[in-house]
């Protein structure tokens, strides 16, 4: 994929351009924005400890003002969508994992996402009784597995601040439903879901010509 990003505008309208992007490691070569971005724009550490990685400091601006959908989409793994592909992408994701039965946990954390809106993980945790020890990693489980179904999107990132009042850390997801994030009219789609599968493959056939059809069906799932 023959780009060099500079800017988080110029990410972007990258995003725009391809519909689909990874952030970190896609497992096909050279296609996610960590590898796309200019050296100066990777994760560096410095001697003193400290570190920087504007890429991921990008994801915020990119979320809440890129036109794009954010989540963990690909094979469990963090990427951007144009939200003029993700009516596709959502009626054929889907209609490979339905909505969660009665009384499952899924559906807990989708009840509890709609009645508040957006929270971030630890939040939404908390709120369905995921307090016990070796509870988070069940917990962020069940939630990629809806991210995959594309019924959890992230609606931003919520930093903890110093005493300064400076934001500091990783960050946390802020967590919603992409109903409530961009309206149900943006999750609807014409086509049938094998339709939108075609159309998808073919589009990242055209993006990635190097790679496998394997590869392929991995991202789009």
């Amino acid at each position: 994929m023959d780009a060099e990003i500079h800017s988080c505008a110029e990410l972007m309208d990258f995003i725009q351009r391809v519909g689909f992007l990874p952030l970190l490691d896609s497992g096909i070569y050279g296609y996610s924005a960590e590898d796309i971005v200019d050296d100066d724009c990777r994760y560096v550490v410095y001697s003193d400890g400290g570190w920087d990685w504007p890429l991921w400091k990008w994801k915020g601006p990119i979320v809440s003002e890129g036109n794009c959908v954010y989540g963990k989409f690909f094979a469990g793994k963090a990427g951007f969508i144009s939200r003029e592909w993700w009516p596709d992408f959502c009626n054929y994701r889907r209609s490979r994992h339905p909505a969660p039965a009665e009384g499952s946990i899924e559906e807990a954390i989708l009840l509890t996402l709609e009645e508040q809106g957006s929270l971030i993980t630890r939040e939404l945790r908390a709120a369905c009784g995921f307090t016990g020890p070796k509870m988070r990693s069940r917990f962020d489980a069940y939630v990629t597995r809806l991210q995959m179904a594309c019924r959890i999107v992230t609606e931003d990132f919520v930093y903890p601040l110093d005493k300064h009042n400076h934001e500091y850390g990783w960050g946390w997801s802020l967590l919603t439903t992409p109903e409530r994030l961009m309206g149900r009219q943006a999750c609807l789609c014409e086509r049938t879901p094998q339709e939108s599968f075609a159309r998808i493959l073919q589009h990242f056939k055209e993006l990635l010509p190097g790679s496998t059809e394997k590869q392929l069906l991995k991202l789009i799932g």
